[in-house]
């Protein structure tokens, strides 16, 4: 059976992180593996409290996994400190398999969930050992501010991230405005791939990131490249917002549903 790890923040809501992760990777017939990065105290509201789990605790729970457990691909969420940041980078660090980040910077609620000299780690390190990185429009605007590139159109913003990091990258249109909701995937071939879906009007929509990533390292997982499987994760992701457009959990910005991808 094909494994996926995800090290990620918890979220207390089980709506995102890796809570929901392990939600997706079930959803698509493989087996999940965690490792928490934080504990978090939130809710539909919004994020209260961050709590970064100790690096020796966090290099222990990978090493646990590594030493006894096959890892066919490896999810990236929430990396609350520069601390944690180096201990995911040297983890992973000379590995041979696929990595797909997910570089959660301010949550839905705007709570920012990671330190700018955390930011300026990953992006120095961490995003050119990733197979595919997945920043929405206001993750992709802080990446280019902090190299200098503000200003960029999303064309010219993913054609730069791939020469300047030698990595994939999906650039994702959920914020921009308008009925069709446009992700494109610059390929490290140079090869750009649109995806294109109708906008779900719903406030349930926490973990949406989450979702998508999980599910392309899925993908990744079992030998699919990656148009395919940034298809196959878009599609769960529309099903899951669709199953849950009316959903009446909590008072704010409510869960996904993720079923099985069949």
């Amino acid at each position: 059976m094909k494994t996926v790890l995800t090290i990620a923040g918890s979220d207390t809501s089980a709506g995102a992180g890796i809570q929901q992760d392990l939600k997706t990777i079930t959803a698509m017939s493989l087996y999940g593996l965690t490792v928490p990065t934080a504990l978090t105290a939130q809710n539909t509201l919004g994020v209260q409290r961050v709590m970064p789990v100790p690096q020796d605790m966090l290099r222990a729970q990978i090493d646990s996994i590594f030493d006894d457990i096959r890892v066919d691909a490896v999810k990236i969420g929430m990396i609350p400190d520069l601390d944690s940041a180096r201990v995911v980078t040297e983890a992973l660090r000379g590995k041979d398999l696929p990595v797909v980040y997910d570089p959660v910077m301010i949550s839905t609620s705007g709570h920012p969930l990671m330190r700018e000299d955390c930011l300026e780690y990953v992006i120095g390190e961490l995003f050119p050992l990733c197979t595919l990185v997945t920043p929405n429009l206001p993750e992709t605007e802080a990446i280019l501010a902090r190299l200098g590139k503000s200003g960029n159109s999303c064309e010219g913003a993913g054609e730069f991230f791939v020469r300047h990091f030698g990595t994939a990258f999906l650039l994702k249109g959920g914020h921009a405005e308008g009925e069709i909701v446009r992700d494109i995937l610059f390929d490290t071939q140079g090869q750009i791939h649109e995806f294109t879906s109708e906008r779900i009007h719903t406030s349930n929509l926490h973990g949406t990131g989450c979702t998508l990533s999980s599910a392309i390292a899925c993908g990744l997982a079992q030998g699919l490249g990656l148009p395919e499987s940034v298809k196959r994760g878009k599609a769960l992701v529309n099903k899951a917002i669709t199953a849950a457009k009316n959903l009446s959990i909590g008072s704010g910005n409510g869960p996904m549903i993720v079923f099985s991808a069949d």
